[in-house]
């Protein structure tokens, strides 16, 4: 198992427990495949750096976690997937 970054942006036109649900969704992702989250980090809204799919904001969380690479790929597909999801990124710590 290897430690990963997992950060991914949420549409800032979601109402308050719909972002919950997306930040809680994503982290489920990690835990039901077999992968443990070290620690979890709710930034808030923050201008992006350039327009995604319309929008100028989103709300940006980050998690840390040990996995392997079928929790990664599992995380990267339903990233991909998720309406509410407007960008992610998957990055591998050092060990």
């Amino acid at each position: 198992m290897n430690n990963y970054e997992l950060m991914f942006i949420v549409r800032p036109t979601l109402d308050e427990a719909s972002i919950k649900k997306v930040y809680e969704d994503m982290q489920n992702v990690v835990t039901k495949s077999k992968g443990k989250i070290l620690s979890s980090k709710e930034m808030g809204q923050k201008e992006l750096a350039y327009e995604i799919e319309g929008y100028k904001k989103g709300y940006y969380f980050l998690l840390v976690v040990e996995a392997n690479k079928e929790t990664v790929a599992e995380f990267n597909r339903i990233a991909n997937v998720n309406e509410n999801v407007i960008c992610h990124l998957i990055i591998k710590q050092e060990n």
